[in-house]
């Protein structure tokens, strides 16, 4: 009979979700490193080594690899012959593991979690309570597998009730376009079909954490339909030519996961959950004999790259740029910003749009400003700041044309496209839209050099600051004429890779 000790829940919890949070696995390295060294879109390329470089920095520093430290998801695998020493209830257990992982003071996790979703949407502060996912089984031990995922790729979830005759194929290439590069490709797609609609979305994300071993199935072959399908969605998906980060290029799925459940004679459900560039999880065993330990990898797992800069490298200095400056930027080329620069996201543009419409004044001018799309983790040890990637700039694509016009914005930072509404504000304004590598945190954070909060304070991580940024990198994704590198790039990779078909 094995006795499984709270602490020992509690403990390797809270250790696996550090240890995740700056370690990526071996086999997503290694897949990355591929997909560089095969990358021939000069764009894409970069950002695939912006990815990399953070994560070995990550690794080497014990920070996390994305700002968007995640919502923290469980599969539990209780064995029937195992007895518990715990006066808590084994959700009760992971979520204090939660708890002491996201508050540890070594490196501090950001807290995403809301409650009341649809109304005060408070934080919780501790990034509690995690979603938990149960299964008892035969045997003497407990499995615990944890990750962490982001909003942005979350956000990209697509479900659909098919008929039975219809095509999953058809459908999951229907919905890739809609996803948009918010979920940060390169990455994987986890599909789940058949059971119900709720066991459909649950053996999707549970796809995403078997390892990346597409290119084994290729040399074997599929021995049955969701094998099959796994190939068949792969090779369509990087013919689609959306390329890592939106950009265009060889590489936009790592590898596709698919698991299927019987179902009902008359139903076909079909889900699509995205894994992003911050691909977080660990799989541990608990038997009785105390914490679960993970081994560290070893340094020389991470490939050295180092950053080819092209000849269209423009130094931008935001304390003096000039409208007629920025109209000289096309895209695709690339910017090192320098100077003042703004940050705010969801919570922030929803109340200044509303202080707007009461004719109130904002707590800071930005006429001439640039704003980027950021909440960051809190700063540890001589930090100014935590890893601050870019947040899915789609979100604010609502506000943006009243923050433009009433305003005097000049230009946005955030992560993937805009959509057309955001565009046609931008074209009209006059005004241009960067793009920062989503999964490049800690290495963005690097050139962050100051850091204070100018207004709303009360919102923590989504308050407004203003960074002092020194060579921050980044794209020119929208030009003031309103063209998206998003939508021509892709455009023209998939014309470039059918022509090498």
């Amino acid at each position: 009979m094995t006795v499984i000790r709270q602490d020992d829940v509690t403990q390797s919890v809270a250790d696996a979700l550090q240890y995740i949070s700056y370690y990526h696995p071996k086999d997503f390295i290694d897949a990355m490193a591929a997909a560089y060294e095969r990358e021939e879109n000069p764009a894409a390329k970069d950002a695939i080594a912006q990815i990399l470089i953070n994560s070995r920095m990550c690794a080497t520093g014990h920070r996390p690899i994305c700002q968007d430290t995640g919502i923290v998801t469980v599969f539990v695998h209780v064995g029937m012959n195992v007895q518990w020493d715990a006066d808590m209830s084994l959700d009760d257990m992971i979520n204090e593991g939660v708890r002491r992982a996201y508050q540890l003071p070594d490196n501090i996790l950001r807290a995403s979690v809301l409650a009341d979703p649809d109304g005060k949407r408070q934080n919780t502060k501790d990034n509690t309570p995690a979603i938990i996912h149960h299964k008892i089984v035969p045997g003497d031990k407990v499995e615990i597998h944890v990750a962490a995922k982001g909003g942005g790729s979350e956000a990209k979830s697509k479900f659909a009730m098919l008929n039975p005759s219809d095509s999953v194929v058809d459908w999951v290439m229907e919905q890739l376009p809609k996803m948009g590069a918010g979920w940060c490709p390169p990455g994987m797609l986890g599909i789940g079909i058949g059971g119900t609609a709720e066991k459909a979305m649950e053996i999707a994300k549970e796809a995403l954490l078997d390892p990346i071993d597409i290119q084994d199935l290729q040399a074997r072959g599929p021995q049955n339909r969701a094998e099959e399908l796994r190939l068949e969605i792969f090779d369509k998906v990087n013919k689609s030519g959306i390329g890592a980060q939106g950009l265009g290029g060889l590489t936009t799925v790592l590898d596709i996961k698919v698991k299927d459940f019987p179902t009902h004679a008359a139903n076909k459900p079909v889900a699509i959950i995205p894994n992003c560039a911050a691909t977080r999880h660990a799989h541990f065993t608990l038997d009785g004999s105390g914490p679960a330990a993970l081994k560290p990898p070893k340094l020389e797992d991470w490939p050295e790259i180092t950053r080819e800069m092209g000849d269209n490298v423009k130094r931008v200095n935001l304390d003096t740029v000039t409208p007629e400056e920025v109209k000289t930027w096309q895209p695709g080329d690339t910017l090192l910003l320098n100077g003042k620069l703004l940050t705010g996201r969801d919570a922030a543009h929803k109340r200044m749009v509303d202080m707007i419409a009461k004719g109130e004044p904002l707590p800071v001018d930005l006429r001439g400003r640039f704003i980027y799309y950021v909440g960051p983790v809190d700063p540890i040890g001589d930090e100014v700041v935590g890893p601050a990637g870019p947040t899915t700039a789609t979100r604010m694509d609502k506000f943006t044309r009243t923050m433009l016009e009433e305003t005097g914005l000049l230009g946005m930072v955030g992560k993937a496209e805009r959509g057309q509404v955001a565009i046609e504000a931008i074209r009209d304004n006059e005004a241009v839209y960067l793009m920062a590598v989503g999964g490049s945190a800690y290495l963005v954070a690097q050139a962050i050099k100051k850091s204070r909060v100018v207004g709303f304070e009360d919102l923590g991580m989504e308050a407004i600051y203003e960074f002092d940024v020194e060579d921050m990198p980044v794209t020119v994704a929208v030009d003031t004429q309103g063209t998206s590198v998003h939508q021509t790039g892709p455009a023209k990779w998939k014309e470039i890779i059918a022509e090498k078909a």
